[in-house]
């Protein structure tokens, strides 16, 4: 368990204590209120992401200069997810840390990037390869 998920336990165990030594159990059940809408918040914005890219293939980005232009360090996963509308192709293997996706768009340029525990670490981008020039 991360030292966030920590946190925000001990901050939700906090504001429940604060709820109830102020306003006694309506303060408990306003402050319980606020704290399953922000769950809720969450879990909406985490299934909406998931929706959009379920309607697109693995590994696939409209542009991947957008999607390189875009990236910067300790962006989650689903951050990412997000501005690719799609699931990354794993490149790594299962399980192994760090994680490696690529995603790569119609003309053939693409976005790798490295994830330890769901952070974005750095990534790449790779033009496609110029084809050799013709003599006329």
């Amino acid at each position: 368990m991360g030292i966030r998920r920590i946190a925000a336990a001990v901050i939700g165990a906090a504001l429940l204590y604060w709820g109830y030594r102020q306003f006694g159990w309506p303060g408990v059940a306003a402050v319980a209120g606020g704290l399953v809408l922000w769950m809720l918040l969450h879990f909406t914005r985490l299934m909406t992401v998931m929706q959009r890219a379920a309607r697109r293939p693995i590994g696939h980005v409209d542009s991947a200069v957008m999607l390189n232009s875009r990236l910067h360090a300790g962006l989650p996963l689903v951050g990412v997810i997000g501005l690719a509308r799609a699931l990354g192709e794993l490149m790594s293997s299962e399980g192994e840390q760090p994680e490696v996706y690529r995603w790569t768009d119609p003309g053939g340029a693409s976005v790798q990037a490295r994830f330890a525990h769901g952070k974005l670490l750095d990534w790449g981008f790779q033009r496609p390869e110029a084809d050799a020039p013709t003599e006329r």
